[in-house]
């Protein structure tokens, strides 16, 4: 049996990290993937006629060293790939009503554009350094 999934998308925003007791890192961020949107065979389009999206949104999770990564190097809007499984969660609120949850817990997370840091090191390289 396999719990596979394998998503390539948007960051929606900046990963969060926090550490949890036992000292385990845990980064979460949330990823878009979109898909157009069919009618009969044929995807439908606005009055500009560019094509109509349907956009999921998924929670994923990245720990420890993983989790420092996507921390570092990514930010919203970069586009990435994760590898991962779907894990499911629930637990009871405040208010004693029973909650349900899907994340992508992340194996590997793929640089599809340019991370911050590497934009950062980028700007810094001026020519005026260059010595001939």
């Amino acid at each position: 049996m396999q719990n596979i999934v394998i998503l390539a998308g948007n960051i929606g925003r900046d990963p969060e990290t926090r550490n949890v007791p036992g000292g385990t890192r845990v980064t979460n961020f949330t990823l878009a993937t979109s898909r157009p949107r069919y009618s009969e065979g044929k995807v439908l389009r606005d009055a500009e006629g560019r094509r109509i999206q349907d956009t999921e949104w998924h929670r994923v999770i990245a720990f420890n060293g993983l989790g420092k990564t996507v921390q570092d190097y990514c930010q919203k809007g970069m586009k990435v790939l994760v590898r991962g499984r779907i894990h499911y969660t629930q637990w009871t609120d405040a208010e004693g009503i029973e909650r349900y949850g899907v994340e992508i817990i992340a194996e590997t997370v793929d640089f599809l554009s340019r991370g911050k840091q590497a934009e950062a090191s980028q700007d810094s390289n001026d020519d005026d350094d260059i010595p001939f």
